[in-house]
């Protein structure tokens, strides 16, 4: 029996559970992963590109389990009542083969998104941060909110959107998380005064939302709507006043802001290992560079196959009575000898 967990069954159990503690055992969990990096099969993801979008799967192994994920990225959705992003996942067992586990994993993906900002900024943004600039508030931003809330004292949001509408679906969302909420009529006002940055749009262009001007001293960006080739959100003059930390650089090369660019980086793992400070003075300005790995969904998937347990166990996988009889399970029964077969 395969476990399926569906959109109502995740959302009952993150209501269950808080999504504040949910989001703090997700970064957990994938941080965890990145200090065992070398016991995994890694490669870039695979994506198929169009026009209007772009459909990837994403896998990943240890020796353990096999995860991988399908998600896609149409950035006009939202035009005809659909997401922009929406994905399915799968854990199976290494040793048999055998999926055990098939999930929604669009609200689990934006759940992971914001945790792996939220590991990263643990080790990269100032203790004393305060103040966080959203620069976009689509369905990504309440994540990272509160994600970030649970590694830094956040006292201060301000935040800003080319679409009133999200500003405003923003504002409501968040209304009762005992923060300060400012919103703001340029990405400038946003980011000024800022200790922490995130950068989270949609659209599927090279953009230069972010400019050295809007730069100050120890602060940290997070960088995390640009996913695949073409797309960007920073000014790329940007770029070598920063530490650039990534996930997985042959696939942020591709995919990041740093696509087509030679800048020296860091590789995430380097820092949870302990091999490197994740901020190397108090005034360096550090850029996480965020384009979604799939090392963190195999750490999601696992994390989520451990601690939900009320789900539905569905018969995915045939289970002939003799494993090498599979053509057996579509035919009818055998009739019982002196009846009349009845077809």
């Amino acid at each position: 029996m395969v476990r399926v967990i569906d959109v109502p069954t995740l959302q009952r159990f993150v209501a269950e559970r808080g999504i504040e503690v949910v989001l703090s055992e997700l970064t957990e969990a994938i941080e965890a992963a990145y200090v065992r990096w070398d016991d995994f099969d890694k490669s870039a993801r695979h994506a198929t590109h169009f026009d209007h979008g772009v459909i990837e799967l994403m896998p990943v192994a240890d020796a353990t389990r096999y995860a991988c994920k399908y998600v896609n990225g149409h950035p006009d959705n939202p035009k005809d009542g659909r997401m922009t992003v929406a994905a399915l996942g799968i854990l199976s067992d290494v040793a048999s083969g055998y999926p055990l586990l098939v999930t929604e994993m669009t609200l689990l993906t934006a759940l992971r998104t914001a945790a792996t900002s939220a590991m990263v900024a643990r080790h990269c943004a100032r203790l004393d941060t305060h103040t966080l600039a959203l620069i976009g508030t689509g369905a990504q931003s309440e994540f990272q909110t509160l994600a970030l809330r649970n590694e830094r004292p956040l006292r201060q949001i301000r935040f800003y959107d080319v679409d009133p509408a999200a500003m405003e679906k923003y504002a409501h969302n968040m209304a009762q998380q005992n923060l300060e909420l400012v919103p703001c009529a340029s990405i400038a006002e946003a980011v000024a005064g800022a200790d922490l940055v995130t950068v989270a749009t949609a659209i599927k262009d090279r953009q230069s939302l972010l400019t050295p001007a809007m730069l100050r001293p120890g602060m940290h960006i997070n960088a995390v709507g640009g996913d695949c080739p073409g797309k960007t959100e920073l000014d790329p003059v940007v770029l070598p006043a920063c530490d650039i930390i990534v996930e997985y650089e042959p696939q942020t090369r591709i995919e990041g802001e740093i696509q087509g660019s030679t800048l020296p980086v860091t590789e995430f793992h380097e820092i949870a290992r302990g091999t490197r400070d994740g901020r190397q003075t108090r005034d360096a300005i550090t850029l996480f560079d965020s384009v979604g790995f799939a090392l963190e969904d195999h750490a999601a998937l696992n994390w989520l196959y451990a601690n939900l347990r009320k789900a539905t166990d569905v018969a995915l996988i045939p289970d002939p009575e003799d494993p090498r009889n599979l053509f057996a399970m579509l035919q009818p029964p055998m009739p019982t000898y002196g009846r009349a077969a009845n077809f």
